[in-house]
């Protein structure tokens, strides 16, 4: 099984968190921000990764070091999760429809840190989530996951639908990118020989 698990404590968040990515998308989230629980459960739910994840973070600021430093716990748990690499797949890619709203993701489990994101939103909360902390999540998960990921919004007008189908299309392409590919189990996904 892949799995990893990451304590992670700093002077503005407690964080415990355990991933499995051969999982059921079963998963427990509390993180401070319902918002941020609601896309973390579907996440997990659609990516089928299991996880767990507490984290006492100053809610009191507001949410940026919370979703910021989940962003960093889950990209880190991520990349330990998935070990050597051998046998993944490596890309994916999902075209999720919710509603009015069309979101496109794509990943390369590249070793290489970079995220492209382009789905804006017009509303500046969504509940009392400040709407731009997505970005700065997938930024966090991207670069400690050390992964490519593009985001591209085609359509939608509701910001809570956007923000939803960002996640769950996120989780989609994910799922493909890490799933074991038995022609090639024992080999790793490169030219290089090295992820």
């Amino acid at each position: 099984m892949r799995t990893a698990e990451i304590i992670r404590t700093t002077k503005e968040t407690d964080i415990s968190l355990t991933l499995n990515l051969d999982g059921a998308g079963i998963s427990e989230i509390h993180s401070g921000c319902g918002f941020l629980d609601h896309m973390l459960t579907l996440f997990s739910r659609h990516a089928r990764f299991d996880l767990t994840l507490t984290c006492k973070g100053d809610v009191e600021v507001d949410y940026h070091h919370t979703a910021e430093d989940i962003g960093i716990a889950l990209g880190d748990a991520f990349s330990k999760a998935l070990g050597d690499k051998k046998g993944i797949v490596r890309y994916g890619n999902f075209l999720l429809p919710m509603d009015e709203t069309l979101v496109l993701s794509a990943v390369d489990i590249s070793g290489r840190s970079h995220l492209e994101y382009s789905a804006p939103v017009r509303a500046k909360k969504v509940g009392d989530f400040d709407t731009e902390l997505v970005e700065e999540f997938f930024e966090a998960f991207v670069r400690n996951a050390k992964i490519t990921l593009h985001i591209m919004k085609l359509n939608g007008k509701n910001s809570h639908h956007i923000l939803e189908a960002v996640y769950k299309s996120v989780a989609k392409s994910l799922k493909q990118a890490v799933a074991i590919d038995e022609d090639y189990r024992n080999e790793i996904p490169s030219t290089k020989g090295v992820l």
